[in-house]
């Protein structure tokens, strides 16, 4: 059941308005980078990390991984203009078949068993996503006005990894690449070949840190996670 993952980890969060790279940002004193980076590190089931960078944080990543003991990182490449050319970055290094996973690394909070859940389903179907039921109504406006209220049973919030047969993706990304086509996920592209995406439910604990309040979630998190032990 071994697996990869690529690591989009070049954007520069702005809408975080940190005056750097989020990742940079700690909790409980740590990079919320590492603290990505050690949920892979650990899995046994891991067998490397392929993160895609900014140049600029080439040097201090490297630091950080060393300093921090990740073991895992085999590659780092530099991301593309938008997140979809840094996960491509990250496909063209993939050598051997398998199952690779496409993760945020502002998304800390991943559990091994959804991981899990989703190399054995990728494995199956040859692509799987984690996703968690919509619990808030949902409505359809056209300038501030409502034109309707969509029925929300059938309505998943997507999160990440997203877990490929790494020919699945490599044929996804070719595809879009020719056909100049840019997607909100990488799913969204294996969507277009056409294959079938299953869905697995991932956990409302999986958030990814895009804005200030998220920080603050993020510690209650944390603190959570400890009281439960």
């Amino acid at each position: 059941m071994a697996y990869q993952v690529i690591i989009p980890a070049a954007g520069q969060g702005k809408r975080m308005g940190a005056g750097k790279n989020k990742l940079y940002l700690t909790l409980e004193d740590t990079p919320v980078l590492i603290h990505t980076l050690r949920v892979f590190d650990e899995d046994e089931e891991c067998g490397g990390m392929i993160l895609a960078i900014h140049p600029e944080d080439e040097a201090q990543f490297k630091d950080m991984i060393h300093f921090y003991g990740i073991r895992k990182v085999t590659s780092m490449v530099h991301g593309g203009r938008e997140r979809q050319d840094s996960v491509y970055s990250g496909v063209k290094v993939l050598e051997e078949e398998g199952i690779v996973l496409v993760h945020d690394a502002a998304r800390p909070f991943i559990k091994k068993e959804t991981i899990h859940s989703l190399v054995r389903e990728a494995e199956m179907e040859g692509a799987a996503i984690a996703a968690v039921p919509v619990k808030d109504t949902i409505k359809r406006a056209d300038s501030n006005m409502v034109t309707e209220t969509i029925e929300r049973s059938s309505l998943w919030a997507v999160q990440t990894p997203q877990a490929f047969r790494i020919s699945v993706l490599r044929n996804a990304h070719e595809k879009a690449v020719k056909e100049e086509f840019t997607g909100t996920d990488d799913a969204s592209l294996v969507e277009r070949l056409p294959h079938k995406v299953a869905i697995i439910e991932g956990d409302y604990d999986n958030i990814k840190l895009t804005t200030p309040e998220d920080v603050f979630f993020a510690e209650a998190i944390l603190k959570k996670r400890k009281q439960l032990g």
